[in-house]
């Protein structure tokens, strides 16, 4: 290994950054594209300062050999992922799901299992809750509704359920004034009959061991994570969750994201509000 102290050790080179973007790439499915290698090297720069190493070798050697690679990989996920959501996001989709997907499971059968893959801090899987509730859908039958995140710290901010005045950019203020009370100057915090409604935990999408524990599911959320992803884990995880999903089960992305390039047993369904994918 070469000394972490010689001059300009602190440069991601090519080379390591080739490294460095196939390793993330294998264990999460997040592609890093040549145009973002100052992205990356920036992000890992955060990893650097924590562990005081002073060069990227010395990074790359890390979380190749040595026992605690596992642990840090953690860590790295939380600095590469971007983590941009907020309160009722893509609001005809939202229709979409609980004024006709929602309806269609429950006149089915007794419980509606959703899940919302990619959650970030928690925004999306609340503004579910928020939605079922006030439809009245959690008295007309039993309701899941699960959320993940490959970051471990989202998912603690998402389970704390504590957030500023910029993920309420296009929330109702009913909303506002019926689910949240005020944690501080600036903070609100989800009450906790919503907060109860919704399950977190820390997942990576690729980790299809882990996944088919969730069962069968009703309807799938993965919005604007997919983009993240290189070609072949963009097919992987959207076979996983046509698996997952049971007969006739709903997929929705986001309104940047589509398959109509992927060879894929989906079928777009049209709604009155919006369209989405089934099986």
């Amino acid at each position: 290994m070469p000394d972490p102290a010689a001059p300009g050790a602190c440069v991601l080179s090519d080379e390591l950054f080739r490294l460095l973007r196939d390793t993330i790439l294998k264990l999460c499915g997040i592609h890093f594209k040549d145009t973002n290698k100052f992205l990356l090297e920036r992000r890992i720069q955060q990893r650097l300062k924590a562990l005081q190493f002073s060069s990227f070798e010395q990074y790359y050697y890390y979380i190749t050999y040595d026992p605690r690679a596992t642990q840090e990989m953690d860590q790295l996920y939380d600095v590469i992922t971007t983590n941009e959501t907020y309160f009722f996001r893509e609001q005809r989709q939202l229709q979409a799901f609980i004024e006709e997907i929602v309806p269609e499971v429950l006149a089915q059968k007794p419980k509606l299992r959703v899940w919302s893959a990619g959650c970030s801090t928690g925004e999306e899987p609340y503004t579910l809750a928020m939605l079922l509730d006030e439809s009245g859908a959690f008295d007309r039958g039993g309701i899941d509704i699960y959320a993940s995140d490959i970051s471990q710290e989202a998912v603690q901010k998402a389970r704390k359920g504590v957030y500023r005045e910029h993920s309420f950019r296009t929330t109702p203020e009913r909303y506002r004034a019926r689910y949240f009370e005020e944690a501080g100057p600036g903070l609100w915090r989800v009450k906790d009959a919503v907060r109860q409604k919704v399950s977190f935990g820390r997942l990576n999408l690729l980790d299809t061991n882990r996944i088919y524990l969730l069962g069968t599911l009703d309807v799938i959320l993965c919005r604007n994570v997919i983009i993240y992803f290189d070609d072949d884990a963009k097919r992987r995880t959207i076979e996983m969750f046509y698996d997952r999903l049971g007969p006739g089960g709903y997929l929705l992305l986001g309104h940047s994201e589509s398959l109509i390039s992927f060879a894929t047993r989906f079928k777009l369904h049209h709604f009155r509000n919006d369209m989405v994918y089934r099986k």
